[in-house]
């Protein structure tokens, strides 16, 4: 009762902060939604640090735990790497301050490992030592939230699962990302994207009608996971506002892509509809697909008939749109086939500057088929400030894509750039844990962690 009670206070004081908002005009911007919550990401590699990295943009303080000298995976997948502007170089190691040492040669900071680590503090622990998962321990006891992505079971095996830390801490949100889940026949197999992108259906729906199934190019379904991953958490995190207690979250990579199947699902589960591969066409709305121009391609999707009578004068085949076999979109869809070729006669003659001049201004959607390169120049993506720049110590300015959502009312921002391995360990260890020089010492020495020497001010 005591717990429901500060509860029912906190949201009560959360309902009376907005109200005054409201009635005084908006209001200048706070620091981030979860200053002063606590995350402690156990994730390697995309889905697991994508979260965080959500988390961090929203002001939490995300200390990431790496091994000491290999760091999470992506450290070293590349090329690209952002070459060092200046190599680390130990300088604080003496006879008399023995702990500090050089720390592991990278060939740069890899451009896989810069997109999705900002926003976070790095300490090097050995969880393979018993020192070392007491520290991690001493960190779940001193979080809000634990998000780790190891195969279920392994770390309830180090003592370090959600049951063994919630009885040390009760208010622990505690959320584990796996290939397949924590139960089930496969919940021990590890996954990866392209694995479950094949096993969840999404390669079979994706590539060219005749061609083979192929990968998306982005690995989605970790982002997704990640995306669910990160609404989960702050779900759980206003559940606790209520009870009091945080709670066991169970995601899986298997499971996010069966969800995104969306619709596909659905006609399978309602109909008994088998997918097929489309390439950019869809099965239900025509014309609704890319087209080549004289030197590039565009993707135009006509949704109704009105919208297709519009492309038809717009193309300047006005008469398209009165053949009875064009004339509705079942129509159309029954005869895609001459339809595509119809529209594809006109737009592959001409430049797609000309092809988008036509269209400007139309009511129904359409756009280039843009490389990456042009995607950055885009004057809307420039207007909203999605690519920001920050310093990085050692290798310069990094330009990384900022967080998605702009807030009126809350500083979300990169405040921190990727970390180097273990550059926060001695702070962190002093600084949430408070150790004395003792225990930390204690802490080196027996292989648990380690102090790597980057020569930078780092008293946070």
């Amino acid at each position: 009762m005591a717990a429901r009670a500060i509860g029912l206070k906190t949201l009560r004081q959360h309902q009376l902060q907005l109200q005054r908002w409201f009635s005084s005009g908006a209001p200048e911007k706070t620091e981030g939604p979860l200053a002063g919550t606590r995350v402690l990401d156990l994730t390697r590699v995309l889905a697991g640090p994508y979260c965080t990295m959500l988390l961090g943009d929203l002001g939490a303080d995300v200390i990431k735990v790496e091994h000491p000298t290999r760091g999470d995976d992506t450290r070293a997948w590349g090329p690209p790497f952002k070459a060092y502007a200046r190599a680390p170089q130990a300088k604080k190691k003496t006879p008399d301050n023995p702990l500090y040492t050089a720390p592991p040669q990278f060939p740069g900071e890899s451009a896989y490992y810069l997109c999705v680590n900002r926003n976070k503090r790095s300490v090097a622990v050995d969880l393979k030592k018993a020192a070392g998962r007491e520290i991690v321990a001493a960190l779940a006891r001193e979080a809000d939230v634990v998000v780790e992505n190891f195969v279920p079971g392994r770390l309830a095996a180090m003592g370090l699962g959600y049951a063994e830390l919630s009885r040390i801490n009760p208010r622990l949100v505690y959320a584990s990302i796996s290939g397949y889940g924590a139960t089930g026949p496969y919940s021990r197999r590890p996954g990866y994207d392209v694995i479950i992108e094949a096993e969840a259906g999404l390669m079979h729906i994706t590539g060219d009608e005749h061609g083979a199934p192929v990968k998306v190019g982005v690995a989605v379904t970790d982002i997704a996971t990640g995306l669910y991953a990160h609404g989960a958490i702050m779900a759980a995190l206003l559940a606790r506002v209520r009870t009091g207690r945080g709670q066991h979250l169970d995601l899986s990579l298997m499971q996010t892509q069966t969800a995104l199947l969306a619709n596909i699902a659905s006609n399978y589960l309602v109909g008994g509809h088998e997918a097929q591969r489309w390439g950019t066409r869809h099965p239900s709305i025509a014309p609704y697909e890319v087209f080549a121009t004289a030197d590039g391609r565009v993707c135009i999707g006509a949704g109704n008939d009105a919208q297709f009578a519009s492309l038809c004068r717009r193309i300047g085949r006005a008469d398209m749109a009165a053949r009875p076999e064009f004339r509705t979109n079942a129509a159309r869809v029954a005869n895609r086939r001459a339809l595509a070729a119809a529209i594809a006669a006109v737009l592959r003659e001409k430049p797609t500057a000309d092809v988008l001049a036509l269209l400007d201004g139309a009511a129904f959607p359409f756009a280039p088929v843009n490389t990456i390169a042009q995607t950055f120049a885009h004057p809307q993506l420039r207007a909203r400030r999605v690519v920001r720049q920050i310093h990085h110590p050692f290798v310069g300015p990094i330009r990384l894509v900022g967080p998605a959502v702009h807030y009126s009312c809350s500083d979300v921002a990169i405040r921190r750039p990727p970390p180097m391995l273990g550059q926060h360990t001695d702070a962190v260890l002093r600084g949430v844990l408070g150790y004395s020089d003792a225990q930390v010492a204690h802490a080196v020495r027996s292989g648990a962690t380690a102090l790597y020497d980057y020569d930078i001010q780092c008293s946070d």
